[in-house]
Formats: structure tokens, C-alpha cells, sequence
């Protein structure tokens, strides 16, 4: 909505370890496995109504040019040694780890489980000499290849660990046969996040289409849960600088969801999918509800009573309220059209400051929650003046204030609206045809965030058809 070309890409990792076990539990090959998840994301984002512009498997032909060539390049390079190792090794994570990253039983942090002990001669990225380059590059907010990285908190995380040394780490694996083979070696296969991490690349075109390459690359921003972080930090970076390419600009960690204090698991049977959020909220509430339930960035605890609560108070009372009785009061004194008035855009204009101090920066800073609140903020301030102006009784009293008044009203919602379509964008062009609004809303929305200029006459035109709107948000028990 900003006027920008936006390049979205998601996917799946498919290779590894993990994967072959989980597939031989489930009695199928890793290819069938992988076919089988990779489509379930797919059916959870157009579930949710998630548009992205590539959906990139690791397991594509494209994607293996790729890593063979950056895997050559940093071989050529000197890069990429040969050498024996005994380290303990995390299946689930599948990463290695030194004895100081466990926790006090000496099991992974994240897993709860212990480490295996792996002894192997493979192939070993140089990491160690990409420790100044990376401090530099991340501490540095005027260096030409800064990365910045957030939540602070994350980012100090990262800065700690770097100033403590880096160790060289292991790119391949001789006992997984399910990776991509070594471009230099092929009885050896690229260690899975070596070969996740270089999507990025074949995404936005490396190796295929040096054009769209060129135009896409480096990326604005990462964005990943924070159990990856490291990866994403600082071995891809190192890896970039190595190969010679230009690094991402920043890298955005958020936390995980707790469902009632406790962590989600398929055993514990807690697990919150994105069906369900559907089923009890509808697709857009649940979009709503998933991006501003809790601040993005840190571990946060959610609740179905919380959901709920927020569905009612943010939703059925707070927006909804402001629709239904500004369209209830419409039809009943002015058979469902915009009031002919002199146009009153005060509301309208006091919205747009509100909403101006606020939403943009916290969407650029990923407070979406904070972005939401402002939005909650606005949409009452409405009410409020409802409340004030109290248009049930200047029905009988004054229709010409009456008609200013369900006109300014109108003119609020529309600016409301617009702001409300990055999270229900469904919901939103709803509402914006049901208010009067003939006119294409996401082209509305780019033009008004371009210049934030309310055109002269409001959104909704006056005598403009208007629609009942039912129950737009049905209250949840």
C-alpha cells in the first residue's frame, strides 16, 4: 500500500536427517513426505488469505544449481576444508552443539533432548575468519553493508556470542543421502541449513534469471523465529561475504507462541492450526487475532479465552458497533444513502491524525500490536463522538445536524478501513463497499498513503448507495 515493489518469498526446507526419519516412520520415501508437507503450508496460507510472490522447495532442480555454485565458489575460495571432527549433534535442530549451549541436564534448549555424539570426516566452512567482519557489520549502523537485527534484545544476544569467538562448523554430511550433493565431493551432501539458507538466492532469481536477481537482491528483510536466528545472523552472512554478495539489510526474529503457559507439542495434543483459528473466528478475525494477540518479537502466552475476548472487544463491540449503528441510523432516516450535506471531514481529519502519529512507524518496526491499538484507538474516538452527538435524538430534533453527522461518521469508518486492510482484507473491502465507497480500495488506500489527503467530498460520495450490514462480527461465548 506504500507504493513499493514488494518481492514475498516463503517455502519449505526439505532435506536432512529429520526428514528421513520422520518419512520412514510414516512408511514413505522423503520425497513423498516432503510433496505431502510442503502442500499443507501451502493450504494454511490461502486458508489465511496469504499471498506471497514465490513458494520455493529445496527440494527443485533451481535450487540445486544454486547451492553447487556457491558451495564451488567458496570451495575455490579456500573457504571450504576437509577435516575429521567429534562433536554432539541436536536431530531436531539439526545443528551441532559445543557442551557450553546446553542447559544444566545437557540437553538442547529447545528440544529437551540430549545430543548425540557424531564422529565424521567432512567438509568445514572457515567461520572463524568472518568474526571482525560480522561485528563490524552488525555494530556498525554507518558501515555500507550493515545488518541490523532485531528485537534489541536479539540483537545483543548475537553481538555477545560473536565477542566470545566463532569456531569453523561442518557443511556436510556423508551418512544423509537425503541433500544435495557437493559440487566438489559427491560422496558427501550439503548440510541441510547450508542448503535452506541459500533459498533465499534461488528465490528472487540466482542462477536462472540475473535480471530479477539484480532488482530483488539483497533483501530488505529476513524474518524467522528466533531459534534460527544464529543461522540467519551469522552463518548466512559469513557465507554472502564469502562468495562476494551484497547482505541483507535486516533480520527480524519473533518469539513463540505459549498456549495457556505451556509450550505447544503435538503429544501434549495443545497445538493451536490455523483451521481452528478459522473455524472459531473466521479468516480474517483470525489474521486480526494472530498479529496483535501479543507483542511481535518476544515468547508470548495466549489463551482461547483470550482470543475470544480480544475477537469481542476489539471486533464485535469496538468495530462493528461503529459500522452497525452508523448504517442502522442511515437506513432509518435516510433509506440507506450518504446523507446530502455539506461535506464535514473534522471526524475524518482527527482520525487521520491519529492514526498518521502511530500506525506507520509501528508496521515498519513490526509492533503490530501497537499498530492494532492505534487502530482501536481511532475506531473509539469515533464511537465516542457518537455517544456525544447522540444521533437518535437530533432525529427528531435536527435531521440537518443528523445528516452532517452520519456523513462525518461515514468518512471516519473509510479512513478506518483503510488502515484495517494489511490485516482482514477481506473484511475491510466488505465494509468499504457496505459504507459508499465505490471506488477500488486498495488503489484508494495506495493513492491516500502516498499523499494522506482526503479527497474533497470523503470516501463515501453523498447519496451514494449504502448496504446493511448485518452482524459483521457475531459475539463469541
Amino acid at each position: 500500500m506504500n507504493g513499493f515493489d514488494v518481492f514475498f518469498l516463503t517455502g519449505t526446507d526439505e532435506h536432512g536427517a529429520k526428514i528421513v526419519a520422520a518419512a520412514k516412520e510414516k512408511g514413505k520415501t522423503p520425497q513423498e513426505l516432503c510433496d505431502e508437507m510442503s502442500a499443507k503450508f501451502k493450504e494454511a496460507w490461502e486458508l489465511l488469505n496469504i499471498s506471497y510472490t514465490d513458494f520455493i522447495r529445496t527440494t527443485e532442480r533451481r535450487h540445486f544449481v544454486s547451492v553447487k555454485k556457491i558451495l564451488s565458489i567458496l570451495f575455490d575460495k579456500g573457504f571450504i576444508f576437509k577435516k575429521k571432527y567429534e562433536e554432539l549433534y541436536c536431530i531436531g535442530c539439526e545443528r551441532f552443539y559445543a557442551q557450553k549451549d546446553l542447559d544444566e541436564d545437557g540437553c538442547c534448549s529447545f528440544h529437551k533432548t540430549k545430543p548425540v555424539l557424531q564422529s565424521e570426516e567432512n567438509y568445514f566452512f572457515r567461520l572463524s575468519s568472518f568474526q571482525n567482519a560480522l561485528i563490524d557489520r552488525i555494530m556498525d549502523a554507518n558501515h555500507r553493508e550493515h545488518i541490523e537485527i532485531q528485537p534489541e534484545e536479539r540483537r545483543n544476544e548475537i553481538i555477545g556470542k560473536l565477542k566470545l569467538g566463532l569456531e569453523d562448523v561442518s557443511f556436510s554430511r556423508r551418512a544423509v543421502e537425503w541433500g544435495i550433493p557437493l559440487p566438489f565431493d559427491g560422496e558427501q551432501t550439503a548440510y541441510v541449513w547450508v542448503d535452506a539458507l541459500i533459498n533465499y538466492i534461488t528465490g528472487v532469481g540466482y542462477q536462472e534469471n540475473e535480471t530479477k536477481f539484480q532488482k530483488y537482491w539483497p533483501a530488505d528483510m529476513h524474518l524467522m523465529a528466533k531459534d534460527i536466528l544464529w543461522f540467519h545472523s551469522v552463518i548466512w552472512p559469513a557465507i554472502l561475504i564469502g562468495a562476494g554478495f551484497p547482505l541483507p539489510k535486516k533480520v527480524y526474529s519473533h518469539g513463540f507462541f505459549t498456549l495457556n503457559g505451556n509450550k505447544m507439542s503435538k503429544s501434549l495434543g495443545n497445538v493451536v492450526s490455523p483451521r481452528e483459528l478459522v473455524d472459531k473466528y473466521g479468516v480474517d478475525a483470525a489474521r486480526y487475532l494472530a498479529a496483535t494477540i501479543i507483542p511481535f518479537g518476544p515468547d508470548g502466552d495466549i489463551s482461547w479465552q483470550g482470543l475470544t475476548l480480544k475477537y469481542n472487544t476489539d471486533l464485535a463491540n469496538n468495530l462493528g458497533n461503529l459500522i452497525s449503528r452508523t448504517l442502522k441510523m442511515a437506513e432509518k432516516c435516510f433509506n440507506l444513502h450518504v446523507p446530502q450535506t455539506v461535506p464535514d471531514l473534522e471526524l475524518a481529519r482527527k482520525v487521520a491524525a491519529v492514526l498518521k502519529e502511530k500506525f506507520a512507524s509501528d508496521m515498519d518496526n513490526m509492533q503490530f500490536h501497537k499498530a492494532a491499538e492505534t487502530l482501536q484507538n481511532a475506531i473509539t474516538l469515533v464511537n465516542r463522538q457518537i455517544e456525544i452527538d447522540a444521533p437518535w435524538k437530533l432525529e427528531k430534533t435536527d435531521t440537518d445536524k443528523l445528516a452532517s453527522c452520519i456523513y462525518a461518521y461515514l468518512q471516519a469508518a473509510d479512513i478506518i478501513i483503510m488502515h484495517l486492510l494489511p490485516f482482514m482484507p477481506t473484511m475491510a473491502e466488505k465494509i468499504w463497499q457496505i459504507t459508499g465507497a465505490g471506488c477500488d480500495i486498495t488503489q484508494s488506500a495506495k493513492k491516500y498513503f502516498k499523499d494522506t489527503v482526503i479527497p474533497e467530498n470523503g470516501f463515501s460520495i453523498p447519496d451514494a448507495k449504502l448496504q446493511s450490514p448485518g452482524i459483521l462480527f457475531p459475539r463469541i461465548a
